[in-house]
């Protein structure tokens, strides 16, 4: 190749580069926050009234503590952020609605609303796939943000409708990350299936995850790890493989 050819490519290169970087710089500029964070709370027959007051308060106090409110204002975007909770195939309420959190009181605000919350159904299975498709519909109407992570709590494996596999492959899950809070409290499940479960067919995305909670006692420290994860920004370079946190 002579050496206008080579000038040629160079600048090619260059144009290209610089269009990559003017593209991202107005997707960032677009996007309404760096992240859109959807938690979805298990209320199926398995959990009890005080397993439920329990990972409800865990809940707040995971969102009120420092560590998780340092991780909300990481970075200079804010976080999206909504609650909902499922148990059957038909029954997904909506706990918080998309909030955009701008500072602390908003974050105080969203916990008051989660503390102030009654549970919707108490004797229904546990439909986890019909719960990731009202998910992904939540994602569909929610803010539009540089990253969408959907984290799914729970005590049990599905066992009403289709599951979590079949979701991905019918709702519109692409660009979703979806992690798990494993609470292992269920005798009937033992540790080694509800983990290897989450690990088969919940964990979704680039460096998804699960964290384990030992009971429902345990669910604000789980719920307070896990959060803390993901608020945090990704730094370049990081690793993109699915990982399991023992808790």
């Amino acid at each position: 190749m002579d050496q206008h050819g080579q000038h040629r490519i160079l600048v090619m290169r260059a144009l290209a580069a610089s269009t990559l970087a003017l593209s991202l710089l107005a997707g960032t500029a677009m996007a309404e926050c760096r992240l859109a964070l959807l938690l979805a709370l298990d209320v199926s027959s398995s959990v009890d009234a005080a397993e439920d007051q329990l990972q409800r308060g865990g809940l707040v106090s995971a969102l009120i503590s420092p560590e998780v409110q340092n991780a909300f204002f990481a970075a200079d975007q804010p976080v999206a952020l909504g609650v909902y909770e499922w148990s059957g195939r038909y029954n997904q309420e909506v706990l918080l609605d998309w909030t955009l959190i701008n500072n602390r009181a908003d974050i105080v605000r969203a916990a008051e609303v989660i503390a102030d919350s009654k549970r919707s159904h108490n004797d229904f299975p546990t439909a986890m796939g019909y719960a990731l498709g009202f998910g992904a519909e939540m994602f569909a109407r929610g803010p539009k943000c540089l990253r969408q992570t959907l984290d799914m709590a729970g005590d049990g494996q599905n066992n009403e409708g289709f599951g979590p596999l079949i979701a991905y492959r019918e709702f519109a899950f692409q660009g979703i990350t979806v992690n798990g809070l494993v609470v292992n409290a269920a005798d009937f499940e033992g540790e080694v299936g509800l983990i290897a479960f989450y690990q088969r067919e919940v964990m979704r995305g680039p460096g998804a995850f699960i964290v384990i909670a030992d009971g429902f006692d345990d669910y604000s420290r789980a719920m307070r790890q896990k959060l803390e994860r993901e608020l945090t920004p990704p730094s370049i370079g990081a690793l993109t493989q699915p990982g399991q946190d023992a808790g």
